[in-house]
Parts: C-alpha cells; structure tokens; sequence
C-alpha cells in the first residue's frame, strides 16, 4: 500500500486540565501535521490513550481528527486487543469508511502461543473489511510475535498488508524484511531505529516523535526511502536525543510536553499516567531549543 509509505504518526489525546478532551487542541495537532509533510495518521493507538477513553469518547476522537484531515492525508484507525471476539464485533459494527486500514497490537496479558498469536489474526483477517497492519510491541504485550508467525499471516492473507514492528530488536527486523512478500510492507514501530529500518529495506515508521517534529522527522525518513544515507544520519543525530527523553518517563507524557512547549496542547495526561518531572521537561525544552 503506497499509502502507507513514509512517516506516519500516532496521534495522542489532548487533554483540557479538567481531564475532558481537547477538542480545538486535536484539530491544531493535525494540522500541524499535515501542514509539517506527515503521510498519515494513526488514530486510538496506544499513545492516544485509548485505554482511557469511553466509547463516547473514541467516536469524538476519530469525527474530530476525520473532520479535521479533511481526507488530505491517509487515516489509520487502532482497532485491536486480547479479546477476539470483542475485536471483531468492533470491526463489523464500526464505521470505518475514512479510514485505509486498521491497526491490531497483538493480543496481550494473556499472552497467547504463536499459533495462538496466528489464529487471533486469522479470525481478524476473515472479518475485517479494511487492509490490516499488524502490530508488535513485545514490551507492553509480554509476547513477541515472532517472524515466522509474521510471514505466514502475510502468506495466507491477502488482507493482512504491513507490520508495525516495535520489538527494538534490529536483527528480526531484518529477517521481516527478508524474508516478507514483495509487497508486504515492514514499518518502524521504534523511532531510535526507523532509519536503520527503512535503510535495510523497510518501508517507513509509525512516529511518537514525529508528531511533536513532523517536518525534521518526515525529512529524515523521506531520506532514506531515497537511500541518502549521509544527510538521513545528520538529520537522525540531531533527533536522537529527543527520541529518549520524550520516552524516558513514558509516553504520551513525554510527547505532550512538546506540544505544551509549542502551544498546541495541555500537557495533561489520564491516571494510571503522570506528568513528567519538571527537571525532564527542562532537558526537552532544552533539545526543541537547540534543534
């Protein structure tokens, strides 16, 4: 899927200080990454918040980034979780009519077997309507979905079209890459290794960080696809710091100090989660400075 080339990004949830959605605040956040050069957007992934938010509440997330996108660029919608069967009855009752494909995180907490991993996927598969980007990220599922597992779903079905790899690990990246049908598509589910991804012959990266610096990080990946290695690293260097800091309290509370510091947002986030301390909100202000 062309699509699906490029820097994508994971949208958060603005906040108002009273806990509500930010509604004016999502719509800036989208533009700003369109008017920045990002390919498309993810909406209700993990850094959204999701978890947190009411039914009520996803539908006035995805009409508001729809209304705002204006189908400009592509959208991207999270429908995925450790219940099948709810997976599914999302998929079938859903709207997703604005949307190019949906995201599924491997299922987690009850961290199945890979044949377990491949049969969630194949149900999914058979019910979906809309092109599937699978999603691995071994560090919140407490499972890692092994290439093997990967490369028969993208075998059996013609549906299931990408991965979002985030298992920080560079060497099974490359055997997805590898050993992948032609037009299945690896994407970058780690920002610290989007461009050595992308450079071995991935096809791009879902962002955290290239929301909060779309056009530097959408540059830095556009590079790459064009094989300009040099001037990737110079951009890739000059990011780096950015990328640990905004992760180093976890996400989204470190993105949304970047858009508090650029007056886009609230940096408010939903218990379990908690701001960032002040000494860290310093050394982004910092790295945004300097950048």
């Amino acid at each position: 899927m062309q699509s699906l080339i490029g820097t994508g990004v994971a949208l958060v949830t603005p906040f108002k200080k009273d806990l509500t959605i930010d509604i004016e605040a999502l719509k800036r956040i989208v533009h700003f990454q369109i008017d920045n050069q990002i390919e498309y957007l993810v909406v209700l992934g993990t850094t959204a918040e999701n978890v947190t938010l009411s039914p009520n509440e996803k539908e006035v997330v995805i009409q508001t980034v729809v209304e705002a996108n204006n189908n400009r660029i592509p959208l991207v919608l999270g429908v995925g979780g450790s219940n099948t069967t709810k997976v599914i009855e999302e998929l079938k009752t859903r709207d997703l009519s604005s949307f190019v494909a949906i995201l599924s995180v491997s299922p987690y907490y009850n961290k199945p077997t890979q044949e377990g991993i491949y049969q969630h996927f194949k149900a999914i598969a058979q019910a979906s309507p809309k092109p599937i980007i699978l999603y691995n990220v071994p560090a919140r599922t407490g499972s890692n979905m092994l290439p093997s597992t990967v490369i028969r779903l993208a075998n059996d079905f013609k549906n299931i079209v990408a991965i979002k790899e985030a298992a920080g690990d560079m060497v099974q990246a490359m055997r997805l890459i590898q050993d992948k049908p032609k037009d299945f598509l690896v994407i970058s589910g780690d920002d610290m290794i989007a461009l050595p991804i992308v450079l071995a012959g991935g096809s791009g990266v879902i962002s955290v960080i290239g929301e909060g610096i779309p056009k530097q990080f959408s540059e830095m990946i556009r590079l790459g696809l064009q094989h300009k290695v040099k001037e990737a690293y110079e951009l890739h260097y000059k990011i780096a710091d950015g990328i640990d800091l905004i992760f180093e309290q976890g996400n989204p509370a470190g993105i949304k100090e970047i858009f508090k510091y650029l007056g886009l947002s609230e940096n408010t986030v939903r218990l379990p989660l908690v701001n960032v301390e002040p000494q860290l909100v310093s050394k982004i202000e910092n790295f945004l400075k300097n950048l």
